[in-house]
């Protein structure tokens, strides 16, 4: 028997249930399908196309070495599909469920399709450590708070073992079918903004098993307190390798719970797994969130329309530092730090009262890890309007953040060189810098780097102003 296997947001070879099974069935026939419009209003943004131009060249690297080789065509998905099997004869396709609607919606037709073609089609659990309909609440529903999902989670399921790196080379057609080149995709962006990508970045499965290695050998036992210092390397840096699938859930979460003795990093990373997972049963149970507010009270809030405001904000021209470096730091690397997301986000919705969703378009586009179900909840989470939501009256001081996360300014510093010369004790706050030290810095304010857009203490109390409007 012949199986066609569609990678998507798999782009490995150990731990892929769909790859694995094919081999031990018959022969392996592995496609990527290039299709952006069927992603709907999620189509991928510059950076996802930047690092999935890389990744797939490391994954037909990897099928290569492992005796096969992969197929690439441009679609749409379920026309390509019937025409491979129709070339090849095969009668199976087998592919790793998704979970984004658009997508989710797109693979029921095809199935049917290919069903009433006579052709069998077998999906896999892959992208998550859990089925979201495995963890539910006692009313039997999804959960909207994260810790008792956690609890539950902890209580129901178990992670099985990972599967192993197939071997390919008995499994391959007799003839191969036609394939286009990866570079016809025209994935890489023109002109060429990537520098700080390639400097940052090793895409596909050796890289991300590399990363995942030197984390647990180097940084997690202390990764309960440096995960929130963005000028330290106290992350794991493995969200644009989950996000494109060159390293399962799975496979991270057993190399922890094997190789990692107990710690309070360790709990306090694998929760964050937990946050992951718990993306993705929002994203399942709720999948009208990337475009809606969980909390239908916020349909009615008097979100501000301000393209100037907005693209200040995207360019790291906001006059707080630490917003700013987050900012600039984003489209230099297609990355920013945790803790500095939620400062610009909460920046953005509340001290701006600019939409969430114009935050989580501008981050789909220009992060390589953008991950529809983690930025929608995000996003949503710090505009106070989702799940387990930081309540709206809780607004991040982007000053006072700056000084206890980043106390010494170097993150700051690194993002922002206009500042490398003024006092930390005003890194985080120039304006209140007296004019002797700013001259002595060189810096001159609303020309070397900008004042502040809003007075903060006057955007805090507007913003609960307009909060009050729907309370």
């Amino acid at each position: 028997m012949s199986t066609i296997v569609w990678f998507e947001n798999d782009l490995r070879l150990a731990d892929n249930p769909a790859l694995h099974r094919a081999a031990v069935d018959g022969n392996v026939i592995p496609v990527f399908i290039w299709a952006p419009e069927e992603h709907g209003a999620w189509a991928p943004g510059g950076a996802h196309r930047w690092w999935l131009h890389h990744s797939l060249y490391s994954l037909a690297a990897d099928l290569e070495s492992a005796g096969s080789r992969l197929v690439v065509r441009k679609g749409p998905s379920e026309d390509v599909l019937l025409s491979l099997a129709e070339e090849t004869g095969a009668s199976c396709v087998a592919w790793n469920d998704r979970y984004e609607p658009a997508l989710r919606d797109r693979d029921a037709i095809i199935e049917k399709r290919l069903a009433a073609k006579g052709i069998n089609t077998v999906r896999y659990q892959s992208v998550t450590l859990h089925d979201p309909d495995q963890v539910r609440t006692g009313k039997d529903g999804p959960y909207r708070v994260f810790t008792p999902f956690w609890k539950k989670f902890l209580s129901v399921v178990d992670v099985p073992s990972g599967l192993p790196r197939p071997t390919l080379r008995e499994t391959s057609p007799s003839e191969w079918p036609n394939s286009v080149s990866i570079d016809e995709l025209s994935l890489l962006p023109r002109p060429d903004w990537a520098q700080g990508l390639r400097d940052t970045w090793r895409p596909g499965e050796t890289g991300a098993l590399d990363v995942l290695q030197s984390f647990a050998d180097e940084s997690i036992t202390d990764y309960d307190r440096r995960r929130n210092l963005p000028s330290h390397d106290g992350t794991s840096m493995l969200s644009p390798h989950l996000r494109h699938g060159e390293i399962s859930p799975r496979q991270v979460w057993n190399h922890i719970m094997a190789n990692v003795p107990d710690s309070d990093g360790k709990e306090s990373y694998l929760r964050e797994i937990g946050w992951r997972e718990f993306s993705y049963h929002l994203l399942d149970h709720y999948p009208s969130t990337p475009q809606e507010p969980l909390n239908e009270r916020f349909s009615n809030f008097p979100w501000m329309d301000d393209d100037r405001v907005l693209k200040l904000w995207q360019r790291g021209l906001t006059g707080y530092p630490i917003v700013d470096a987050g900012m600039r730091q984003l489209w230099h690397i297609g990355w920013m730090h945790n803790r500095v997301r939620m400062v610009v986000a909460s920046f953005l919705t509340k001290d701006l009262l600019i939409h969430w969703q114009e935050g989580a378009r501008w981050f789909w586009d220009t992060l390589v890890d953008g991950d529809l179900a983690n930025n929608t909840m995000g996003w949503q989470w710090a505009a106070g309007s989702g799940a387990d939501a930081q309540p709206f009256f809780r607004i991040f001081n982007p000053v006072s953040q700056g000084k206890r996360f980043d106390p010494e300014g170097a993150y700051v510093r690194k993002r922002n060189p206009e500042l490398v010369r003024l006092p930390d004790k005003y890194k985080h706050c120039p304006r209140e810098a007296p004019a002797d030290v700013l001259t002595d810095a060189s810096v001159e304010l609303g020309s070397d780097y900008p004042l502040p857009l809003v007075d903060h203490a006057e955007a805090r109390r507007q913003a609960l102003t307009a909060f009050e409007t729907i309370s």
